[in-house]
């Protein structure tokens, strides 16, 4: 069956916003206010079909030209626009498919935790088939330093902001009777190696019949903005299995950090 006219008319004006789209990526990746020419050349098309683009971005804000230089960049609607899709994420959510999937591919539990005043809190979770009847509730603040989970917070927060809930850690941990020691010299160490590695496991320290292996998720900004754990019993997590796990939850925590702009 023949196209109508209508549906040419569709197919011709997304194909013109898709091609427009090469120009608004080279904007976006320039470094600065780029010539027509280098815009240009790096969207791979004519000059005179890149103007008429730009024509109609800068009228629509999506762009600027400089009045000096000639030069174009991005516009203040380009900014907005950012910022409006900022405003919209939400970690919680974008993740909640990764938990799932995690948990279907490994039987174990999957975690997700963002960083509160006192610590790495449990904000959303996928109990596996593994964990038998331990759990850990939502709203759970895991330990900074014996947890794989705070050991990536501790790898990629600023120490100033990892202190204070160290602090905040050691006087519960005081007024409970649990007071313990840190060699800070091997914290140190271990930390720069899950900086090195990427993610952290650990074994025994939460339960001691539970190992886990936790990786972060960054935002658009390339900061830290939650973990996601996988914890499974230290019966199941031999050498060969940890490696698949850290695999698997590396391209999880890749995949969620993807999709919030890293």
């Amino acid at each position: 069956m023949a196209d109508t006219d209508s549906e040419k008319n569709l197919r011709r004006r997304v194909q013109s916003i898709e091609v427009g789209f090469r120009v608004l990526r080279v904007l976006r990746l320039a470094e600065g206010a780029l010539p027509l020419r280098e815009i240009a050349a790096r969207a791979g098309m004519p000059p005179s079909k890149v103007h008429l683009y730009l024509v109609s971005f800068v009228r629509e804000d999506m762009a600027y030209q400089d009045p000096k230089s000639g030069c174009y960049g991005l516009g203040s609607f380009a900014i907005q626009l950012g910022l409006a899709a900022i405003r919209q994420l939400d970690v919680v959510g974008l993740a909640a498919d990764a938990l799932t999937e995690l948990r279907d591919a490994t039987q174990c539990a999957v975690y997700l935790s963002l960083w509160g005043d006192r610590g790495p809190c449990i904000v959303a979770k996928s109990d596996g088939a593994l964990q038998g009847s331990f759990a850990v509730r939502l709203g759970y603040i895991l330990p900074i330093t014996a947890s794989a989970t705070g050991q990536v917070f501790m790898a990629n927060l600023a120490k100033a902001e990892i202190d204070r809930a160290r602090e905040a850690e050691d006087a519960y941990q005081k007024f409970l009777g649990n007071a313990r020691k840190t060699n800070e010299k091997d914290l140190a160490r271990q930390v720069e190696t899950v900086r090195q590695n990427r993610y952290a496991s650990s074994t025994g320290l939460v339960n001691p019949n539970f190992a886990a292996v936790s990786a972060p998720i960054f935002d658009y900004s390339g900061k830290l903005a939650a973990a996601i754990t996988v914890l499974g019993p230290v019966d199941f997590m031999n050498e060969q299995k940890e490696r698949e796990l850290v695999k698997i939850v590396l391209a999880a925590a890749d995949s969620v950090s993807q999709r919030l702009g890293a």
